[in-house]
């Protein structure tokens, strides 16, 4: 219980606006919404897209992120792709996505001005991002894919709270290997939320 009271706090705490929690040493973790793997059959923009009326389908997925800035502004980490898509009936016969993956990921956050780039707002930075690794799309009845997976584009993280941060981002995606088709891509628009909890704070609340 007193863990779970130091996490709400740190998330929810009263702390000066800056972007220490970009620095070494720091955690990040949290989610975007999508599976964030390629799939012609995918039609939820946010990942999640529930059919109301009869016989309609429905996707979800989701992508949960770990990463820990080994320097300032550079975090390394890895991500997990779940995804899973009923599409609407038709004569009564559906057809079944399951998304699944596991990739290294890699982030670096642009400093104000770097690279002629400057924040949008206070609250705000950019990055760029990459990742790679296994995954596999598995339509039924359609088009297979089960191999290697990658990913990169930029992105925006705008922190509503010093350790809470909106983001988007915006990514080429591919994904290339065995089945009945060796290589599927995509640019896709992601959406999500990261928690930034740095380890000093950490260690100073629990002793």
């Amino acid at each position: 219980m007193k863990k779970i009271l130091i996490a709400f706090a740190l998330i929810f705490g009263a702390y000066g606006v800056s972007h220490a929690q970009l620095e070494q040493g720091t955690w990040m973790l949290g989610s975007d919404i999508g599976s964030g793997i390629t799939s012609t059959g995918s039609n939820g923009l946010f990942g999640f897209n529930f059919g109301l009326n009869d016989g309609a389908g429905y996707n979800i997925g989701l992508s949960p992120k770990v990463g820990y800035f080994v320097n300032d502004n550079f975090l390394l980490g890895a991500v997990a792709n779940l995804g899973f898509q009923k599409s609407a009936e038709n004569n009564g016969i559906a057809t079944k996505t399951t998304v699944y993956g596991f990739q290294a990921l890699s982030r670096y956050y642009l400093s104000p001005g770097e690279a002629g780039i400057d924040n949008m707002l206070n609250s705000g930075r950019f990055f760029l991002e990459g990742n790679a690794g296994i995954a596999g799309v598995n339509v039924e009845d359609g088009p297979t894919t089960n191999g290697f997976a990658f990913g990169f584009g930029p992105g925006y993280s705008y922190f509503i709270t010093p350790n809470v941060a909106l983001e988007t981002s915006l990514k080429y995606n591919g994904l290339v290997g065995g089945g009945n088709t060796t290589y599927q891509n995509s640019l896709g628009l992601n959406f999500g939320i990261q928690i930034f909890l740095p380890t000093t704070e950490i260690d100073d609340r629990l002793n």
